[in-house]
């Protein structure tokens, strides 16, 4: 057997979760072979209505939170769908179709797309992401704690990610999708009916 078919053939039998890295959700983190990874929600503020002095201290509150703890990893993700790959879609037959009327409709689709992106430009997820390793379990919770109140008392909106939350996240992250109000631990969880 060559290499690659045996690669594919390993590839075939990992997990979602193998594929990804992850090896559980907990009820506050992501556990993976790297660490357990904690998120914490940042609610963003909207510069365009401060000023710059405002501004200049929301920038000096954040450089305080990152001198003070080594171990934050930021991320930022699109909340929201992208739609260019139907738009591409929607140009593609554009340029197709023959019948007026029929063009019309889909320049005003596209339109229509045009006007949803814009709307949702600003829809973005702020987060703040903690590397747990090798901390014990006692210690855990005092620590993320501090760190909670840390970002509060320098004036940031932010809540811990609960394992809901974590599912979420991960399906905006790797799917974009931000319509599914559950995400279940396994495909056709939902449909099982148990006791019968």
């Amino acid at each position: 057997m060559s290499r690659k078919s045996e690669k594919a053939a390993a590839g075939e039998r990992e997990s979602t979760r193998q594929v990804m890295g992850i090896d559980g959700i907990k009820d506050f983190c992501l556990q993976t072979a790297h660490g357990e990874l904690v998120f914490f929600h940042i609610k963003p503020t909207n510069l365009s209505t401060l000023s710059e002095a405002s501004i200049s201290a929301r920038i000096y509150a954040l450089m305080t939170v990152l001198k003070g703890l080594a171990e934050i990893e930021m991320l930022c993700l699109n909340s929201r769908e992208n739609f260019e790959g139907n738009k591409r879609n929607i140009r593609a037959r554009m340029e197709q179709e023959e019948n007026p009327a029929l063009r019309m409709l889909l320049e005003q689709d596209l339109s229509h797309l045009d006007r949803i992106q814009v709307q949702m430009a600003t829809a973005r997820e702020f987060l703040i992401i903690i590397r747990l390793k090798d901390e014990k379990e006692p210690e855990v919770s005092p620590f993320l704690s501090r760190i909670e109140k840390s970002l509060k008392d320098q004036g940031f909106i932010v809540k811990r990610a609960d394992e809901t939350a974590i599912k979420r996240l991960l399906g905006v992250y790797f799917e974009q999708n931000v319509t599914t109000e559950r995400f279940e631990d396994f495909d056709g969880e939902r449909w099982v009916i148990l006791g019968e």
